[in-house]
């Protein structure tokens, strides 16, 4: 009898513990919360540079509890902004989903294009239409954010924030719950009629108060005593741009409040402009309860000040490294908000970059390596070459993203054959010292250039928007423009080799060598949800960072 009991007691156990299996499998899982973070220009190679002096909150928290991707490369040229963010969340390229440059030449009107303007849309919290009149109708492909709203029948949010119009519109993709950007004449966040025909009353708060003139309120000086900061090159550095009213670049910058009252763009080369962007994060979650229910939501964060401040001082200036150690504290806080406010473990964050950033000419002639400008007259001194070979002046209709576009309208009207002019010109750019390669957007797959350049190149090209000629120039070699502080925009690692950290709900523990692209990202981020890729996706799966 007692057995029998036992049998039967089993037996129930057993069916109840199949039933809750069953019941488990039949639940889909996912993160309250999906919060993306794009450090603008930050290389790899910073996590560890400014390891020592980060706390243990912030990128330590997402190193030593998250996993971390070491090799992770843009597998596109060029490497620049708008290209970065698009990629990172479609995970195509620019061949495939439309978005060829920051700005591109349009090759039939000749007229210069920036990737998110839209004259069919007005602005919305501003008067000035040129901040305004922006949205993603450039972009080709769709990305995780709309296969999110998608696959949860728009029920989940999206929202992206940024100082920059470009890395707020197309992270956030075409169908997002609100886009919100920097108006430098106002010192607001704005948005466009894409989106809304009115700011939300969250939004409306927290632009009145006023939050930059506080930021900037008590000038800019470092957070730890200069003496502290030897992992960068002394202050004053002579490579250094210069911030605003300074006449030097040195800290402490005391003029910053009346900077920014003259021209309010001058946050944006602060870590101020990072907090800011934080702050209205935070306030995002707040005002659009993100993370409140259990259908998932996404927020794109992108913080543009270490952009901003790489391009004004240089990767080896104090500037940036503080830029850094501010950045850390912020990102420890954010994290514990969204602790309090979504629930840790309730949530999943990435954190990668656009781009990273050469170091500047002057810092590398300094200590003798390899270094220079690259392509400094080459427009001017081509363009007089065409006109003595072919006869007509300025064929050259302009020169983007290491690109060169030719004047269709005007080899058309003097019949002269496009192939003939990228022929002469290519022959003619390969006696430039600076220039690696010249290659005929056409030809690059029978090119003699070695991988991964070659692959770069025509995932870079889009066949519609991008140049004729794709330029490639020796390794450090600098635009003219960047006398000081630097730039990004080729293949070499300084500018493709990027960060990729993952921490969170469905995120194991660990850290991989092995080698992942960009466009890895968004197909991971896909998978963790159990949702569609996007339309254009050629990236996989990073699965060893997912728990099973």
């Amino acid at each position: 009898m007692v057995r029998n009991i036992s049998l039967a007691a089993i037996t129930f156990l057993s069916v109840i513990t199949i039933n809750a299996q069953r019941n488990r499998s039949t639940q889909l899982e996912r993160p309250k919360l999906v919060v993306g973070l794009v450090v603008d220009q930050m290389r790899w190679d910073y996590l560890y540079r400014y390891y020592d002096k980060f706390g243990n909150d912030g990128f330590k928290r997402l190193m030593n509890t998250g996993y971390s991707l070491n090799n992770v490369h843009i597998n596109y040229v060029p490497t620049v902004t708008a290209l970065g963010h698009t990629s990172i969340y479609t995970g195509s390229v620019p061949a495939i989903h439309g978005i060829a440059g920051n700005d591109w030449t349009d090759k039939e009107t000749g007229k210069n294009v920036y990737c998110t303007a839209d004259e069919n849309v007005q602005p919305v919290g501003t008067t000035n239409k040129k901040v305004g009149s922006h949205s993603p109708k450039n972009l080709w492909s769709t990305t995780v954010t709309d296969e999110l709203r998608l696959a949860t029948n728009f029920q989940g949010k999206v929202i992206g924030v940024s100082l920059k119009d470009r890395a707020s519109i197309l992270p956030a993709g075409h169908t997002p719950t609100g886009a919100f950007w920097f108006d430098d004449s106002s010192g607001n966040f704005i948005t466009s009629t894409w989106y809304m025909n009115d700011l939300p009353q969250w939004l409306k708060s927290f632009n009145a108060q006023d939050l930059p003139d506080k930021l900037v309120a008590n000038g800019w000086n470092t957070m730890l005593p200069i003496s502290q900061y030897t992992e960068s090159s002394p202050d004053n550095s002579p490579w250094e741009g210069l911030l605003g009213s300074a006449k030097t670049p040195t800290f402490p910058y005391n003029n910053l409040a009346a900077d920014y009252s003259a021209r309010k763009d001058n946050i944006r080369y602060t870590p101020f402009g990072n907090t800011l962007t934080l702050k209205l994060a935070a306030a995002s979650v707040e005002g659009e309860k993100l993370g409140g229910d259990n259908i998932t939501d996404f927020l794109a964060v992108n913080l543009a000040s270490t952009d901003y401040a790489g391009h004004k001082f240089g990767p080896n200036s104090i500037e940036v490294q503080d830029v850094y150690l501010r950045l850390d504290k912020d990102l420890a806080e954010f994290f514990n908000y969204l602790d309090s406010k979504v629930g840790k473990g309730q949530y999943t964050v990435f954190l990668s970059a656009d781009h990273g950033g050469a170091h500047s000419v002057g810092f590398l002639k300094e200590h003798k390596l390899p270094t220079g400008f690259f392509g400094e007259g080459m427009e001017q001194a081509i363009g007089q070459k065409l006109k003595d070979k072919f006869g007509v002046d300025k064929l050259i209709n302009g020169v983007d993203n290491y690109q060169i576009y030719f004047d269709r309208k005007l080899l058309k009207e003097h019949d002269i054959e496009l192939d003939d002019v990228v022929e002469f010109t290519v022959h003619e750019l390969e006696k430039d010292p600076t220039v690696l390669y010249a290659v005929p957007v056409t030809k690059v797959q029978e090119a003699t250039i070695p991988e991964p350049i070659k692959q770069r190149i025509i995932n870079g090209i889009n066949r519609q928007r991008s140049g004729d000629i794709q330029l490639i120039s020796h390794d450090s070699m600098l635009p003219p423009y960047a006398k000081t502080g630097t730039t990004h925009s080729v293949w070499n690692s300084y500018d493709s080799h990027v960060p990729l950290l993952f921490m969170g709900w469905g995120i194991n523990h660990g850290e991989s060598n092995k080698p992942y692209n960009m466009t890895d990202i968004a197909p991971t981020v896909s998978a963790l949800l159990k949702i569609q890729f996007p339309s254009g996706s050629i990236g996989n799966p990073i699965d060893e960072a997912l728990v099973k």
